[in-house]
């Protein structure tokens, strides 16, 4: 049984690779509708397995593995895998993709699937092997700003894997080029926010390449910082913004230049005033605060007092903030009133002791 359930999942996995093929080959043969094609082909592997299709590709056991790991598994996921255990099979789909190079889409479409393959698979050091890496790293940072556009971990697979399976395995990672590998870990520092996987900051930054302009810019610490800082600034989607903010806890007893500490500084205070150029909306500003307050305690509530003029030269402002003061004074007068309920009420039926 298991034998046969192997048999069906090989079927099904190269009749992917087939309509795969087909589809880039017609990309080829039809310039006009080439990022038509190429969209709708990165639509497809990014699909998330439906049940039926589930139960063919993958054993009980692997499905029960999966379960256990990512409840979301997407066909880009197997096909990964796929690749890597049948490498010659992948190969028609790789030149083709080589041939789209300029397309939109095509380092996506290759980031999706031949990411485990580039690691896991023996390969010579070549011109080509050189533009795979550099189109996997491209084609993950597009990838990973759909998931920031959309506010989704639809790709964490993708970003789980380069992180702990790639940046914190020496040997893997030195089958990518010097500057293959910096890029990586600088994608990688822009986005392990976003991927809830802070936890793993410290041996991240414990791992970080050497970079020849590291006497400039400071160490791995600083580096990561500054991506991450330049990453907020480009950040447009408000729940996202407040969720990079959110983590900044992280980056808490950090030894950072004086250069770096006033970069992020100066970017954190850029997201607490409201008005242009950023515009940021009252949650995004009190995330601000609260990061900027905790990052930086030394000279809080002079840094306040100073927010507050500036907000007194602009009268239009008044009546809001004016609104959400009273607002707040009562929300807080209210809590503490119910408390003080509670707590006396507790108090009145609470038994005495004999």
């Amino acid at each position: 049984m298991p034998q046969a359930s192997t048999s069906s999942s090989s079927a099904y996995l190269s009749a992917l690779t087939l309509e795969i093929e087909k589809k880039l080959q017609k990309a080829l043969n039809a310039p006009s509708q080439r990022l038509n094609l190429l969209q709708e082909l990165f639509a497809d592997i990014a699909l998330e397995i439906d049940g039926r299709a589930r139960e063919i590709i993958l054993s009980k056991d692997e499905d029960a593995e999966s379960d256990g790991i990512q409840s979301c598994l997407c066909f880009y996921d197997v096909l990964a895998d796929h690749f890597v255990q049948m490498p010659d099979s992948g190969e028609p789909i790789r030149n083709m993709i080589v041939q789209l190079w300029s397309q939109s889409f095509a380092s996506h479409i290759f980031a999706l699937l031949f990411h485990k393959w580039l690691f896991e698979v023996p390969l010579e050091i070549s011109e080509a092997h050189l533009r795979y890496a550099s189109a996997l790293v491209q084609g993950a940072t597009n990838i990973f700003w759909l998931d920031i556009q959309t506010n989704s971990r639809h790709f964490f697979s993708l970003f789980h894997y380069l992180l702990e399976d790639v940046a914190l395995v020496p040997m893997k990672l030195s089958k990518i080029s010097v500057q293959s590998q910096r890029d990586l870990y600088l994608l990688l520092s822009r986005f392990i926010f976003f991927y809830n996987l802070v936890d793993k900051l410290e041996d991240f930054l414990n791992h970080f390449p050497v970079f020849p302009n590291t006497f400039l810019v400071g160490g791995p610490a600083d580096i990561f910082v500054i991506e991450l800082t330049d990453q907020l600034q480009k950040l447009k989607v408000e729940p996202v913004l407040l969720h990079y903010l959110s983590q900044m806890r992280a980056l808490k007893g950090l030894e950072l230049r004086m250069s770096t500490s006033t970069r992020m500084k100066a970017c954190l205070y850029s997201f607490t005033s409201p008005g242009g150029p950023m515009y940021p909306t009252r949650a995004v500003r009190h995330a601000a605060w609260g990061a900027l307050d905790l990052l930086f305690p030394v000279g809080r509530y002079p840094r306040h007092l100073i927010s507050l003029f500036f907000r007194l030269l602009y009268p239009w402002y008044w009546p809001s903030s004016c609104w959400n003061f009273i607002k707040a004074c009562v929300t807080a007068l209210f809590y503490s009133l119910v408390r003080f309920i509670v707590s006396s009420w507790e108090n009145v039926w609470k038994p005495k002791n004999p």
